[in-house]
C-alpha cells in the first residue's frame, strides 16, 4: 500500500512520542511506533507498557489500510533532517518492508509485525469523567510540574494530585518544601474524586497540548488507570496509587502581612543575591520594612555576603523571614502575572504567593517552607 503525507507534520509528531519510549523496554516491539492507516488517517502509537500515546496526522493521499511498525530510532534520525515536503510511503504488509520517498532520493527500513504491538485497552468498570480546556489544561501543569518530588518512599508526591470536588477541580503538587495548589471553578463533580497523575504523562500532556481555547480535553479515570483524549491524540496510562497528603491543611489560614511586589524586579534582585548564598542552605533571608523587602545572603566560610533592596507595598509589622533561594526562585519562575503578593505570617510559618491577576476562572496558591534564621 501507499499513502503521502507531510515531513514536518510526521517529524512533530515522532518528536513528541519519542518521549513515551524508554530507553530499554521489556518488550523489544517497544522499541518501534506502531502506524496504523486507515480512512485518509494514519495514528502513530508509542508505549512503555505503562503509558501509551497516540497522535493522529491527516493524510494528503492513501489507497489503503494497513498497521506496521517501523523501528524509532531509525525513523526519527532520518526525517528530521528532511525539510518540510511530501513524503511517501511504500509499504509491503507481506514482508514489512518499507520504502520512504522524498524529493531527492528514498529511505529503505525493515519493519516489524503490528500484531505483536500492545492496544489501547479501554477502562474498566466504573470511572469518572470531566472536561477542561486545552490551554487551561497545559498551563496547570507547566505551573504545577516543577513542585512535584523525587521519593521513592512516598511515591504519591512524585505525581500531580487531580483533585475533583463540588466547587472546583483541585490540581495540587508538594515535595514538602514548597507547594502548588490550583483551582479551575469551571471542572467539578457532584461526586467527589481524584486521582495521582505521574510525572511522564503530565510531562507528554503539557509538551501536546496546545494554546487554542476551543479545543478540550476528556479526562476518564478509575482507581488504576486515566485515558486523556485531546485534540489529535489519547494518552492512556497507569496512576500512582495511594492516598495524597491533606494538601489543605498546611495552607496557613491568616497570613496577615501581606507585601505586593513586582515579580521581575523580585527575580532579578534574587538572581544577583543567590550567589553570595552558602552552597550547602542556599539561605536568602527576607527583612519587611515599611514599603521595602531586603534580600540579603552570606557565605560565612568564604566572607561573601550580598543585599539589595526591593520597592513594595507593604504596612504589616517589621519582620525577617528565610527561604532557600533556589527554591523561592522557581517559585516566581513559574508564575507569569506582572505583580506578586506574598502573605507572611511570622518566620516560623509558611509564606504564600499568589499572583495579584488570576487567570478567570482560576485561582493560584504557591507556598514555600521556611528556613530556620540564627538571628
Amino acid at each position: 500500500m501507499r499513502f503521502t503525507l507531510s515531513s514536518s507534520a510526521l517529524s512533530s509528531k515522532l518528536g513528541i512520542l519519542s518521549k513515551v519510549i524508554n530507553t530499554k523496554n521489556s518488550l523489544s516491539i517497544l522499541d518501534s511506533f506502531l502506524f496504523e492507516i486507515k480512512d485518509d488517517m494514519l495514528t502513530i502509537t508509542a508505549s512503555d507498557n505503562a503509558n501509551m500515546m497516540k497522535c493522529n496526522i491527516e493524510l494528503i493521499d492513501c489507497d489503503g489500510t494497513a498497521s506496521f511498525c517501523v523501528p524509532n530510532r531509525i525513523i526519527l534520525t532520518s526525517i528530521k533532517e528532511l525539510p518540510e515536503q511530501p513524503l511517501t510511503f511504500e509499504v509491503n504488509t507481506d514482508d514489512n518492508n518499507i520504502r520512504i520517498i522524498y524529493q531527492n532520493g528514498a529511505y529503505r527500513i525493515v519493519g516489524q509485525n503490528a500484531d505483536e504491538y500492545p492496544r489501547l485497552r479501554p477502562l474498566e468498570g466504573e470511572y469518572t469523567q470531566t472536561i477542561v480546556a486545552a490551554s487551561t489544561l497545559s498551563a496547570i501543569i507547566q505551573r504545577t510540574l516543577f513542585a512535584t518530588a523525587n521519593d521513592e518512599l512516598r511515591m504519591v508526591m512524585n505525581g500531580i494530585y487531580f483533585d475533583l470536588k463540588e466547587e472546583s477541580m483541585n490540581v495540587v503538587a508538594s515535595d514538602g518544601h514548597k507547594m502548588v495548589r490550583n483551582m479551575l471553578f469551571s471542572s467539578k463533580t457532584e461526586v467527589p474524586a481524584s486521582f495521582i497523575l505521574p510525572k511522564k504523562p503530565a510531562g507528554l500532556l503539557r509538551s501536546v497540548l496546545g494554546s487554542d481555547d476551543e479545543n478540550i480535553v476528556s479526562i476518564k479515570f478509575n482507581g488504576n488507570n486515566a485515558e486523556i483524549e485531546f485534540p489529535d491524540g489519547i494518552i492512556s496510562c497507569r496512576l500512582i496509587e495511594g492516598r495524597y497528603p491533606n494538601y489543605a491543611s498546611v495552607i496557613p489560614n491568616d497570613n496577615p502581612n501581606i507585601v505586593t511586589i513586582d515579580r521581575k524586579a523580585l527575580i532579578g534582585a534574587l538572581r544577583r543575591v543567590m550567589p553570595f548564598a552558602s552552597e550547602s542552605t542556599q539561605l536568602i533571608k527576607l527583612r519587611m520594612s515599611l514599603n521595602n523587602m531586603e534580600l540579603a545572603s552570606e557565605d560565612i566560610d568564604f566572607a561573601t555576603s550580598a543585599n539589595e533592596d526591593v520597592v513594595c507595598e507593604y504596612n504589616g509589622v517589621p519582620m525577617s523571614i528565610g527561604f532557600k533561594g533556589s527554591v523561592f526562585y522557581e517559585i516566581l519562575n513559574n508564575l507569569s502575572s506582572d505583580e506578586l503578593q506574598i502573605e507572611l505570617g511570622d518566620p516560623s510559618r509558611a509564606g504564600v504567593i499568589r499572583p495579584v491577576e488570576h487567570p478567570e476562572g482560576e485561582d493560584i496558591l504557591m507556598l514555600i517552607m521556611p528556613m530556620l534564621l540564627n538571628d
